[in-house]
Formats: structure tokens, C-alpha cells, sequence
């Protein structure tokens, strides 16, 4: 069964960026030290960064985090979504209005005018047509960023929230959550290395 699986990593203060990011500066001052664990050679790391590459059939992503992933120095052909994975699922991306180009042409991209509900339907469509050619139950991954992700939260689209807390406080930056209404979700899962503690909890 495919699941909507958000999956983000945060700082121990709350935040998916560093102060002042941008399309040239995309995790904020200080940002890289939330994905140390998706590059290092930690075996945990590496295993849970496989699992959830692998799971992927198709990404969601907000407009302002495309723009950063497709600029000059975002994804190249040794680093993408996996990071060193780089891997190739369909890319769905919430935005108002399409890019008039787009620098990672070999990717698959769609773009979504009509809203966040709509981009995670028609991803579903995309994971379960992937799933059906692979034989095997793949997910949609919401990756960010931290406005996408809560607001799928809270609008009830995700079955499963995985956050990688790195040990990190970056003192502001982009938050994950910046208000809502109180929600309570189940935790199914614990793996700390060295380099984060991987949390997965129910969300449906």
C-alpha cells in the first residue's frame, strides 16, 4: 500500500534551515550540519538513508526548495534526492505557477498549480504506477520544505512523519512548525547514531 510519508530533517531547536536562506544559500547559515547524517559512513545512517530512497516512488516538494534543488549549485549528477543515493523517483512540486525552465531536464517533473492536496494525488498516481512496474509497495516522500511539510500535517495528507533531529541548535532559520492546532502522533520508531536520531511516528 503506498503510504504519504513526510520526511525532513530539523534542528534540536525546530529548524529545516539556518538563518537567511535562499536560492544561493538554500540551508540558511549553518544549515549543512542538519544532513551531516545522509553523508556520513555511519552503516545505521547509510541504512536508514537507503531505506528511505528506496521507498520513494514519488517526491513532493514546495516551490522555494525546487528553485534551490535546480539552481547553479543545487543537485548535480553525484548528489540528489538521496544525496549520494541519487536516486530518480518522479518529482511532484507545489507552485503557483511553472518554471519557465528547468536546469535538471533528465528528471522527471511535474508541476502543480492547483494546490497541495492536489501535487499528493497526483503523486499517489505516479508511487502507485511505480509501484505496479516494480512489484513492490512504494511511497510518496514529502521532502520539504518545512511550510510543506506542516502543512500537510495539518491537513491531515500524511500517513507517516520521519524527522532527522540532528544535534544542531542554529538559533533561527526556517521552522518546521510555527503554530497549529495541537496534534498528537503515535511513535513507531527510534534509531540514533552518532550524527541524528531517527524518529518515525504515525500520522493518519
Amino acid at each position: 500500500m503506498t503510504r504519504v510519508v513526510g520526511d525532513i530533517s530539523v534542528s534540536l531547536d525546530g529548524f529545516v534551515t539556518g538563518p537567511d536562506p535562499g536560492p544561493d544559500n538554500g540551508l540558511g547559515t549553518g544549515g549543512e550540519a542538519l544532513h551531516t547524517w545522509a553523508f556520513s559512513d555511519d552503516p545505521v545512517d547509510r541504512r536508514v538513508l537507503r531505506e528511505a530512497t528506496g521507498r520513494s516512488g514519488a517526491v513532493v516538494l514546495g516551490r522555494r526548495l525546487f528553485d534551490v534543488v535546480d539552481g547553479p549549485g543545487g543537485w548535480d549528477d553525484a548528489t540528489g534526492y538521496g544525496a549520494g543515493e541519487a536516486a530518480t523517483p518522479a518529482f511532484v512540486v507545489v507552485t503557483s505557477s511553472e518554471p519557465e525552465a528547468v536546469r535538471l531536464a533528465d528528471l522527471d517533473w511535474t508541476f502543480v498549480t492547483t494546490g497541495l492536496p492536489d501535487a499528493v494525488r497526483v503523486a499517489r498516481e505516479r508511487a502507485e504506477a511505480a509501484s505496479a512496474d516494480r512489484g513492490t509497495d512504494l511511497d510518496v516522500v514529502l521532502m520539504g520544505g518545512g511550510a510543506t511539510v506542516a502543512s500537510a500535517l495539518g491537513a491531515g495528507l500524511l500517513d507517516a512523519l520521519t524527522l532527522h533531529l540532528a544535534p544542531v541548535v542554529l538559533g533561527g532559520g526556517t521552522p518546521l512548525f510555527s503554530g497549529g492546532a495541537p496534534r498528537a502522533l503515535v511513535q513507531r520508531r527510534v534509531v540514533p547514531t552518532s550524527n541524528a536520531v531517527h524518529l518515525t511516528y504515525d500520522a493518519g
